[in-house]
């Protein structure tokens, strides 16, 4: 087994951890040990692009119908000038 050790951890992190660890019933070795496992080896979930990300986020909260009124003139190219 590995050992690994931990420079500079900020004091208010390691309390967090220790208080975090007795909730628990472990040593805050143990669960140190269990948040890196888990954090190593969770499953990545698949990327997707903003569109799908931002629709599968907010879809839980409904949509909002909009009255688009009907276009009144024929749709035109645009003109870029020369």
């Amino acid at each position: 087994m590995a050992a690994l050790s931990i420079r500079d951890l900020d004091d208010s992190v390691k309390e967090k951890l220790r208080l975090r660890a007795a909730r628990h019933g472990r040593s805050m070795e143990a669960e140190i040990r269990l948040i890196l496992t888990e954090a190593a080896t969770e499953e990545e979930r698949p990327r997707t692009d903003l569109f799908s990300a931002l629709t599968e986020r907010f879809t839980q909260l409904g949509g909002v119908d909009l009255d688009v009124p009907a276009r009144t003139t024929p749709p035109r190219a645009a003109d870029f000038g020369e």
